[in-house]
């Protein structure tokens, strides 16, 4: 069986220390918990288009993407096709699923090669157990991703493809939700339009729309943010 085609679990390998010192949560444990923690996290190398969550899927593990970009949504041919979010660096998902032990309601796959992070369900319950710093780092990951789901909605409402474009990245640039994205995004006009729903020419127009009110730079590869506060209150007509 070729390299790619074997299951993701099967690819699994234990990170390196500096890939474990890019996960954020790791450092607010106590010493005997990030011991755990440390050896309980395996990591994956992702192809484009793999699914590392499935509809109807048990929940297995708690993942974070270390490098690459994912995107969440509903399941093909369920109805009308729905992006709910990008996932970039920095960023661990899943935990609602986890604490209701409950399967999948959404679809997380791959947009590019993505290096991605798995800790156990039964380790991140253990966690949750003992640990007072990590029950806050959670919580405040549920609080922040209800506050963006929100955000969401209000943008899905809007029919300006320029107001879309902004509010969509400016939920990219979320500095508790994804700090490992800081101020640049690796993103292409292609990938930012299979999560805003539009065109990669709409696409290509909203971004020098927002250029040129300098509230972001398009370098070759990725979006630099210039101004996330105007870039997350972006109106219609350009407000």
């Amino acid at each position: 069986m070729p390299h790619e085609a074997r299951p993701l679990r099967e690819r699994a390998r234990a990170p390196s220390d500096a890939e474990l010192a890019s996960i954020p949560w790791l450092s607010v444990l106590e010493p005997q918990d990030q011991r755990m923690a440390r050896e309980s996290i395996m990591l994956a190398h992702a192809e484009p288009g793999e699914q590392i969550c499935r509809i109807g899927r048990p929940a297995t593990y708690w993942f974070g993407v270390l490098e690459g970009l994912l995107k969440m949504s509903n399941e093909p041919g369920a109805g009308a096709p729905v992006t709910f979010t990008g996932v970039p660096p920095g960023a661990w998902f899943g935990e609602g699923t986890l604490l209701k032990r409950e399967p999948y309601r959404y679809n997380i796959e791959t947009l590019r090669k993505s290096t991605v992070a798995g800790l156990p369900v039964d380790a991140f319950h253990d966690l949750l157990e003992r640990s007072i710093p990590f029950n806050r780092f959670v919580l405040n990951q549920l609080n922040e991703r209800l506050g963006q789901f929100i955000a969401a909605r209000e943008t899905d409402r809007m029919n300006d493809p320029d107001a879309r474009v902004a509010r969509n990245l400016a939920a990219l640039f979320h500095p508790v939700l994804y700090p490992g994205v800081g101020q640049l995004l690796r993103i292409t006009q292609q990938e930012l339009g299979y999560l805003v729903g539009l065109s990669r020419q709409r696409v290509n127009e909203a971004l020098r729309t927002l250029q040129a009110r300098a509230l972001i730079e398009v370098e070759y590869g990725g979006v630099r943010v210039l101004d996330l506060q105007r870039l997350r209150s972006y109106e219609p007509g350009g407000k």
